[in-house]
């Protein structure tokens, strides 16, 4: 699929080697290459590592209390958007990222087979979108969503919805 990506003359221009890597940036990666060079800033990491994180089955949303507070509010004010980055915190040296998510998992899945398929799916893409490699990533489980949950919410924004009218 990655190959698909590149240009038609691409393949043909450049070894099929992995890009060497001799320096860092401030702020990310340095990919450097006979071609060119290639910065990757931490930011394009943590986003790649949050939605990679959210498409798993059995994740709820990611971030602690705090941080699911202020998404919340965010994604309520008009032209609001989800952070993806939310819950997630990366370290990206010269060759590799590290990966710290936070997370709030379903009521009833298998919590240790969830951080074991975050972990496979944020490698994967990270891996394959910036040619990092991924030495670890570590999974902090906040909090457990329960069915009712949702639930409790609408009956409280209905009630809101009641009292301001």
């Amino acid at each position: 699929m990655a190959e698909n990506n590149k240009p038609a003359n691409a393949a043909s221009n450049t070894p099929n080697t992995p890009a060497k890597t001799n320096e860092s940036s401030a702020d990310g990666s340095a990919l450097v290459t006979s071609n060119g060079q290639t910065s990757i800033s931490d930011s394009v990491v943590s986003k790649i590592a949050g939605m990679a994180a959210r498409e798993v089955t059995g994740v709820y949303d990611l971030g602690g209390g705090t941080a699911r507070v202020v998404g919340a509010l965010r994604e309520r004010i008009p032209g609001g958007r989800v952070n993806v980055q939310q819950g997630v915190s990366v370290e990206v040296g010269e060759r590799e990222a590290a990966v710290d998510i936070s997370v709030v998992a379903e009521y009833g899945v298998a919590i240790h087979e969830l951080a074991e398929a975050i972990r496979r799916n944020v490698i994967i893409s990270v891996e394959r979108m910036t040619g990092l490699g991924v030495n670890e990533v570590n999974v902090t489980v906040h909090d457990v969503h329960l069915p009712d949950e949702d639930q409790d919410e609408q009956d409280s924004e209905s009630e809101n919805v009641t009292r301001v009218q």
